[in-house]
């Protein structure tokens, strides 16, 4: 049987290894959260080329962590990995609502069923943004747009509150569902506010023309 000092360096060369591991991982996810971040500006300024491959990026780096941390499964569950995933979960449902394309699934991003369900419901909450940027422009060509959008936020919301397991299995899912359904409520006010504005003011000008 080999020696203490034996054993200790064997366990000891082990952990290193493990911890070289988990030190790249918490970079790489890092970097996958500003891919995201930075995707996602790109996507509200319609850069979409660009938005494509910061999130082409940030997929490509969540697989290679998911290949690494084959053999350390307790650091590839680890809450950064998870959020990481969800960050670019979101921005690359987001690119697919906003371009009007099929929502991605969660292997086509590469991330695991929760984050993926926590980044679709908070991409759902981003479109918020877009939606009050046409409002914002007052085109009414667009308004159709935003109907478009906000009809995507209500079926995610309604599809989401069909998941009903513990917030350990979901990554806390109800409460970022439950905060969807705030931010749906409000923009489809904001929208309805602004479409009854419009229909007003057509009224007015054809009255007055």
């Amino acid at each position: 049987m080999p020696g203490i000092d034996a054993i200790v360096a064997e366990a000891n060369a082990r952990l290193e290894d493990k911890n070289a591991a988990r030190d790249r991982a918490l970079s790489d996810s890092r970097r996958v959260v500003r891919h995201a971040a930075t995707g996602i500006r790109a996507l509200h300024r319609g850069e979409y080329d660009a938005a494509g491959t910061e999130l082409g990026a940030g997929r490509d780096m969540v697989m290679a962590t998911k290949r690494e941390l084959q053999a350390y499964p307790d650091l590839y569950w680890a809450g950064y990995v998870q959020d990481a995933q969800k960050e670019v979960a979101e921005a690359s449902i987001a690119a697919a609502m906003i371009q009007g394309r099929d929502i991605p699934g969660p292997r086509e991003i590469g991330v695991e069923d929760a984050p993926y369900l926590n980044g679709l419901a908070e991409a759902a909450s981003e479109m918020r943004r877009y939606i009050l940027d046409i409002i914002r422009r007052g085109d009414l060509n667009q308004m159709v747009e935003a109907e478009r959008v906000l009809q995507v936020m209500d079926n995610v919301y309604t599809n989401l509150t069909t998941v009903d397991f513990s917030d350990s299995i979901t990554g806390g899912l109800r409460r970022t569902t439950d905060a969807l359904r705030a931010v749906l409520e409000r923009t489809r006010g904001d929208l309805t506010i602004s479409l009854r504005q419009s229909e007003l003011a057509r009224a007015l000008r054809d009255r007055t023309g």
